[in-house]
Order: C-alpha cells, then sequence, then structure tokens
C-alpha cells in the first residue's frame, strides 16, 4: 500500500492507494483525520470528483467533531466585550431594562458605535446575538446577491440565512442560496466573496475550472479573498 497526500480546497487527506481496493472510499477518524482510500492506478482527477460528491457529507462529519475551525474562547457578555460586525469590532455594553425617561429597552442594539445588551437578558446573550445577526445579515446578503448575480449571469430563487455548521454558505439545486448567519461577523469584502462564490455554483455545481474561470471573470482578486477567509474566517464566531 502507497500512502502519500492529496488536497482538495481546504481539506487535506492522507491518500492511501492499493493493488487489493476496488472502490474510492472516505474515512474521517476520530481525530478528524481524513482518509482517501483508492485503487493503485486511480487518478487524481477522479478522486477529486468523488471528494466533490462527498464534501457535505465530509464536513458533516468534521462539524461534528468541531475540528474544522480553530476553538475560540465563549463569550462572556461582560462590559467592554468586542463582538464582530460586517469585519468591525464593537465593545458591548450593558444597560437597564428601562432608559432614564422609563422607556423599556429594546434587548440587543446596535448604538452609537457600542452594542447595547439589557442586563437582565445577559443569560440569554447569545441566543439575543445570534437573532440579530440573522435579521441583519438577511437584507444585506439579498442585497449583495441582488448586485453579484448580474456579474454572473445567474437568478437565485432565495436567499436563506442559518445555521450551516462549519460552513459559510450552500447553494441547492432548486437555486437556493443558503448562508451561515456568521458570515454577516466577516469584512464586507469577503461576504462578497462567499456571496459570488455560491452564486457561481449556480453556474457550475462543482469545483472544476470553469467554475474558478467563470468566478475570477466576475471578480478577479477572488484568490486573495478566499486566503484570507481560510486563514481568517475561524475568528470570527460567537
Amino acid at each position: 500500500m502507497k500512502e502519500t497526500s492529496l488536497v482538495v480546497e481546504d481539506l487535506q487527506f492522507s491518500l492511501r492507494r492499493s493493488k487489493a481496493r476496488k472502490t474510492v472510499g472516505i474515512t474521517v477518524e476520530r481525530d478528524g483525520t481524513l482518509i482517501l482510500s483508492a485503487p493503485e492506478n486511480t487518478p487524481d482527477h477522479l478522486l477529486r470528483e468523488v471528494v466533490e460528491e462527498k464534501r457535505e457529507w465530509i464536513y458533516t462529519k468534521l462539524a461534528k467533531k468541531e475540528l474544522l475551525f480553530k476553538p475560540r474562547p465563549a463569550k462572556e457578555f461582560v462590559d467592554g466585550e468586542g463582538f464582530f460586525y460586517l469585519g468591525r469590532s464593537y465593545r458591548l455594553q450593558l444597560v437597564d431594562p428601562v432608559d432614564q425617561n422609563g422607556k423599556k429597552r429594546p434587548t440587543l442594539r446596535l448604538h452609537r458605535g457600542y452594542f447595547e445588551l439589557r442586563r437582565d437578558e445577559v443569560h440569554r446573550g447569545r441566543e439575543h446575538f445570534i437573532r440579530w445577526y440573522r435579521e441583519h445579515a438577511h437584507p444585506w446578503l439579498q442585497r449583495k446577491v441582488d448586485l453579484w448575480k448580474y456579474r454572473l449571469g445567474v437568478q437565485p430563487t432565495e436567499v436563506r440565512v442559518m445555521d450551516l455548521g462549519y460552513r459559510w454558505g450552500s447553494c441547492g439545486a432548486s437555486g437556493n442560496l443558503n448562508f451561515h448567519w456568521r458570515t454577516i461577523l466577516l469584512p464586507a469584502s469577503i461576504v462578497e466573496y462567499v456571496v459570488a462564490h455560491e452564486l457561481a455554483h449556480l453556474h457550475q455545481p462543482h469545483h472544476t475550472p470553469q467554475f474558478w474561470e467563470h468566478l475570477d471573470r466576475a471578480m478577479p482578486d477572488y484568490v486573495r479573498r478566499k486566503q484570507w477567509l481560510a486563514e481568517n474566517g475561524g475568528e470570527y464566531g460567537l
């Protein structure tokens, strides 16, 4: 058995070729190691096709193991703590439930350069931030989709914001575009890359050379943005 390695986008496999092997198989080990087993003379392009077909399954397995992103300290929701929105970190201010005029304050809002969270809702801080991010992500992403769809020559059917585990976005066969609510934490230019990337999948569903060529025509600096996301995206979470 020969063992080498194969890298497909953000996934790295230990490649094991064997004369006795009849089919290509993928294994996700307990520690998150990816193993690609294949017949001895299987060409690399066929291996990459298998990985593309199994990509969603692989991400799901990795998500369960919480290994695809670097671990981050849990948010404490205390005064002065930073929370990202479109690439900028805003400090948190805890406020009383009622303002000086006796008016009830919103549970969470971005106000005068600070996130304001009511003190009586700190115990549900993560829940409130996720809801706020989702509510603000959808109209922002919809505007970007409406802009970039013309540049890429495609017509999506719906934009949805949800928890996608360890993926930034996905594209359904029906033309639906799904984005993780965490995308709105990233710098705007990087979110635009995620949007353009998923739109390009409406033209070419797999990461073929034609896919990257199509994306390159619409976004000539996509490589820089893609690399930034791979290197820094794990820092943008909650």
